[in-house]
């Protein structure tokens, strides 16, 4: 599978009582990136607040997106556990319910040594041939999975053939590039420009859930090497990247939304919804980038 463009790590509407998903809000917002030409959708992942779904909500989200999006783009699903036979059994049902790909997070809390890590991709990969990116995000979980062990795990097992890259270290997209197939996503989008530049091929994006149009614009300038223009979309867009983490993600690009009108802002426990200081500073980035008046 080619993994390349503007990929959204799309957050999940709640019901007004938090209960459960608004589905019918998903719905509008799926039909949204497409019409705006985001090339995959990532339902349930960190953005998506999948550390407070429940294993059902976590499967009927997968499951509607990929109605929702009726092969309109690629749908990479959530598969994050630090458990192997967890992930195994999502990569699973993402597999049954027609998702293109498996976005499976480096193992959390529980640490494991690079050989831990190899194993663990590897029993995913074995059990399931569903495509799959690896998530590099050691801020969340204190494990950096080293390019060494990605190589590795690439070489032996071929369908785990991407990663979203969030270590802030382009070093390692570099290195992983150099001595690999694997397609290097960017998983900040702050680091999407200088990612792409030494040949990633497209981000990951928390701003895309706010501004889809924009940040596709963003990485096909950057794919076709007009990087005249992907600098000029970079500082762009950088009021919007660094509002989007004024505080812990995904709240602020939830108010955002909320801003915009296109749903409740609400988070579900323990997140909670930003500050109002910290709502005049999106508020302020959104006006600065023309999304609201």
């Amino acid at each position: 599978m080619q993994f390349s463009g503007s990929y959204v790590a799309l957050v999940t509407p709640w019901t007004k009582d938090l209960s459960g998903i608004d589905f019918a809000a998903l719905k509008d917002l799926i039909d949204w990136h497409v019409e705006s030409g985001t090339d995959g959708i990532l339902p349930a992942g960190t953005t998506g607040e999948s550390a407070t779904l429940t294993h059902a909500e976590h499967r009927e989200l997968v499951t509607k997106t990929v109605e929702y999006v009726a092969g309109r783009c690629k749908v990479l699903a959530g598969a994050g556990s630090n458990s192997t036979r967890e992930v195994i059994d999502l990569a699973k049902h993402a597999k049954s319910a027609g998702a293109d790909a498996a976005l499976v997070i480096t193992p959390y809390y529980n640490r494991p040594t690079p050989e831990g890590l190899y194993q663990h991709f590897k029993a995913v990969a074995e059990a399931c041939d569903l495509p799959v990116m690896i998530y590099n995000v050691p801020s969340r979980t204190g494990t950096n999975i080293l390019p060494d062990t990605v190589v590795r795990i690439n070489k032996d097992c071929p369908t785990v053939c991407s990663i979203k890259e969030a270590s802030g270290v382009v070093d390692q997209s570099s290195q992983i590039i150099n001595a690999s197939p694997v397609q290097v996503m960017s998983g900040d989008d702050a680091l999407a420009l200088p990612i792409m530049a030494v040949g990633g091929t497209g981000v990951v994006s928390v701003i895309a859930n706010v501004a889809p149009a924009e940040t596709k614009k963003f990485m096909d300038a950057a794919l076709s090497g007009d990087y005249a223009a992907a600098r000029e979309w970079h500082h762009k867009l950088l009021p919007l990247m660094k509002a989007c983490f004024v505080e812990v993600n995904p709240a602020p690009a939830k108010a955002a939304l909320e801003i915009m009108g296109r749903l409740s802002g609400r988070m579900r426990l323990p997140m909670v919804d930003i500050k109002p200081e910290s709502r005049k500073v999106v508020e302020a980035a959104l006006r600065k980038v023309g999304l609201v008046k």
